[in-house]
């Protein structure tokens, strides 16, 4: 268990690399390689000021935004939620400053965006440097797997029935695609433009390709960006997150009321266009970066440690021997297909809070009371609530005329180690703060 977990994790600042397929034409190590040292913000990838603060020792300044500040008073109780983060309490970073908090561009952003939300700061004195190892949401398919596994008890037989049906299902529908993929991991690409709308097609049947495919794409753009204000973030040690919020949202219709990953499908023609608004210069090798990153990272995040990739294939594929050849990838698939059974909202604990449990374990025995996202560290953090060796203080705050946040109220809140509602979710509410809820068709990121 605890290694799958630490399979799940990426350190950016190490050279170490995990046990992957075979027969691919390029290894982690060679990404790690590229992406750190042959882009123009690759430093940033392990000199960034969020890995900076972690690996300090000194304490921890985050910030939260909720629709919820009423109940947290009332109940005297703070609780962490699903997402990329999977169990920990989503923030963003703040820098303490002489003339106060300055919020991480990531945090800025929430700020001007989610303005119908109060705003909680918090102090996070850990007990020693913290690993700056982050959780990479891409790469929990393996626990998926065994977490429905161990727990299908829970589903009734026509539920289980129709899940692992809708799973082989989507397979079989995108396999043609699938195995283009890892023939392309493994050196037989196909043509650029093929390449992105056969992708882009092949999304709304498989939909976990939508989350691979944006997550290459904001690394692309992160990365490479040059313009003046991405060269402001990265002098502050920042990554530029208002650069892939422009290309969700400049995509997808609705995106900024309900990020939903599964939607973001654009074709080459589009593509191009998309990030030619963003940024002109990085539209001529975007194509070209995401066939290469995105079958790479597939072939990584899908198959089992070992299995040939330039001999598998996916049709006709059976899911006793996916959960052998493929578990990580069937995992994905199960874990966004249990969220179409009708019952989900009152399965969702049962299921969920299982690897909440996990994960804590993890963090607590890794030293990692502030867990972020590892697929790229670009300010999103959160906090472990059952770490038991830190200290933690949390203020109500404002925010004044310069965008500094400043402490106003301290709250006599704790955190407790049980998940939040599905409904009480911040990330799935809406501009008006209405809670989206469980929606029929939708994977919610």
């Amino acid at each position: 268990m605890h290694h799958e977990w630490d399979d799940a994790h990426t350190d950016h600042t190490s050279s170490a690399t995990r046990p992957g397929p075979s027969g691919l034409a390029e290894t982690e190590a060679d990404w790690r390689r590229h992406l750190e040292h042959e882009t123009p913000n690759g430093w940033l990838l392990s000199g960034n000021s969020m890995t900076q603060a972690l690996t300090s020792g000194r304490p921890i300044h985050l910030m939260h935004i909720t629709v919820a500040l009423d109940a947290i008073r009332a109940s005297g109780h703070l609780y962490a939620s699903t997402g990329c983060l999977v169990a920990a309490l989503y923030c963003a970073p703040l820098t303490p400053e002489p003339a106060g908090l300055r919020p991480h561009n990531l945090g800025t952003y929430l700020l001007e965006t989610k303005t119908h939300t109060r705003t909680l700061v918090f102090e996070i004195t850990p007990d020693a440097p913290v690993p700056p190892k982050g959780i990479d949401y891409l790469r929990l398919g393996a626990i998926h797997l065994r977490t429905y596994l161990t727990h299908r008890s829970f589903l009734t037989e026509p539920e289980d029935a129709q899940l692992r049906r809708a799973v082989l299902d989507r397979l079989r529908a995108a396999a043609p695609f699938l195995d283009a993929l890892l023939a392309n991991a493994t050196g037989k690409p196909t043509p650029e433009a093929e390449f992105i709308d056969q992708l882009a097609a092949t999304v709304p049947a498989f939909p976990f390709l939508g989350y691979l495919y944006f997550e290459v794409l904001s690394e692309y753009l992160m990365l490479n960006s040059t313009t003046l204000e991405t060269k402001a973030y990265a002098q502050l040690g920042e990554m530029n997150n208002r650069l892939y919020k422009r290309l969700a949202f400049s995509a997808v219709q609705g995106m900024d009321q309900l990020f939903d990953l599964s939607r973001f499908n654009p074709g080459h023609e589009h593509l191009l266009q998309l990030v030619g608004q963003i940024e002109a210069g990085l539209a001529s090798q975007v194509a070209r970066f995401t066939r290469r990153r995105l079958s790479h990272l597939f072939a990584s995040v899908a198959l089992a440690p070992g299995q040939d990739a330039a001999s598998f294939t996916f049709r006709d594929a059976d899911f006793e021997t996916l959960a052998v050849t493929a578990p990580h990838l069937l995992g994905q698939l199960i874990f966004r297909e249990m969220r179409m059974i009708d019952r989900y909202p009152q399965l969702y604990l049962a299921f969920e809070q299982t690897k909440a449990f996990e994960a804590w374990d993890y963090w607590n025995t890794e030293g990692i009371p502030t867990p972020f996202n590892g697929a790229i560290p670009k300010g999103e953090i959160g906090i472990n609530p059952a770490f038991p060796r830190s200290t933690c203080t949390v203020w109500e705050a404002e925010t004044c005329e310069r965008g500094l946040l400043h402490p106003t109220e301290q709250l006599d809140v704790a955190f407790v180690p049980r998940l939040t509602e599905l409904s009480m979710t911040a990330m799935r509410r809406d501009g008006t703060g209405r809670a989206a809820g469980h929606l029929q068709r939708t994977a919610s990121y």
